[in-house]
């Protein structure tokens, strides 16, 4: 076996992270794998030269090829949110992709696409992949103090600052957890248990079939109005919205709609489809559950 071959064989062994890595960063499976084969070009290039820590060398040059397409993507402002999802010509088709962003976790995909460019990367490295500081500090071309804080800053974002203390927060997520996962089944009767006599449902009418009224209020006009789009219950997730839990809806992780729900007691009582670009982009998002680094 040649050089090239042995630096082949250790490149595809380091394949499936550095794709996890560059996927976390730009959320998309066919970008993803566009800057892990960039990382091999170079590496090949390089033939190996000077590299003495091939996996860090690696993540390194991945996560600078990621940085990179971050920001091309936010100075051409790709992806707004509340719109048509871009059809890929190459890379991971719908469903596999649909499978990956699953598996990442929705709600953590779409907090990610609200972080800076640079705070996406340091947050991917240190919190998700457990990758030292001062490499992010080389890679971002920041100092340590800074890399560190933009971590913490990212950090936060992910988390989100609870409106409600965290017995409060953990009951209403029961309640919006079991609402949502009435309307998947279509369960008609668990809606009715679930939703308050005086519920009132408010949905931007771009949301909704041709016909259908944007409020409806009542109990039974809600519950029926929620099993008619039930299909589109299978892609929403929990989340934190403005503090307080919510669904977000954001197939292959890229956000679509957000409902914003108010309980009151064990019920609902009120809730609100978001769905206009300029509302979105002003809701704070967050994550329920904090992503723990995979060493």
């Amino acid at each position: 076996m040649d050089r090239h071959d042995e630096l082949a064989a250790e490149f595809e062994a380091r394949r499936g992270r550095l794709r996890a890595i560059a996927y976390r960063m730009l959320g998309s499976a066919g970008d993803a794998e566009d800057a892990v084969q960039e990382a091999w070009l170079r590496l090949s290039r390089a033939g190996g030269a000077g590299v003495g820590n091939l996996t860090a060398w690696l993540t390194t040059v991945v996560s600078r090829v990621c940085l990179d397409m971050l920001r091309a993507r936010t100075a051409h402002r790709e992806e707004p949110y509340g719109e048509d999802l871009p059809e890929r010509a190459a890379g991971a088709g719908p469903e596999e992709e649909a499978v990956l962003a699953e598996s990442v976790g929705l709600a953590l995909l779409v907090v990610l696409e609200t972080l800076s460019p640079a705070e996406r990367v340091a947050f991917v490295l240190h919190d998700l992949f457990g990758v030292p500081f001062e490499r992010i500090a080389a890679i971002t071309d920041r100092s340590l103090p800074a890399a560190k804080k933009l971590a913490s800053r990212a950090r936060h974002k992910v988390r989100g600052t609870p409106a409600l203390p965290a017995a409060e927060q953990d009951r209403h997520r029961g309640v919006v957890e079991a609402f949502l996962a009435a309307a998947r089944g279509g369960d008609l009767g668990a809606l009715l248990g679930l939703l308050a006599p005086d519920v009132v449902r408010r949905a931007d009418p771009a949301t909704l079939p041709p016909g259908v009224a944007a409020d409806l209020r009542g109990a039974r006009a809600v519950a029926e109005g929620t099993v008619l789009l039930r299909e589109r219950a299978r892609l929403a997730v929990p989340a934190l919205i403005d503090g307080r839990v919510g669904l977000v809806v954001a197939p292959r992780g890229r956000l679509r709609y957000v409902l914003r729900v108010i309980v009151e007691g064990d019920r609902v009582a009120a809730y609100e489809v978001v769905a206009d670009p300029a509302r979105l982009r002003g809701l704070e998002l967050a994550v329920l559950d904090v992503p723990v680094a995979a060493r």
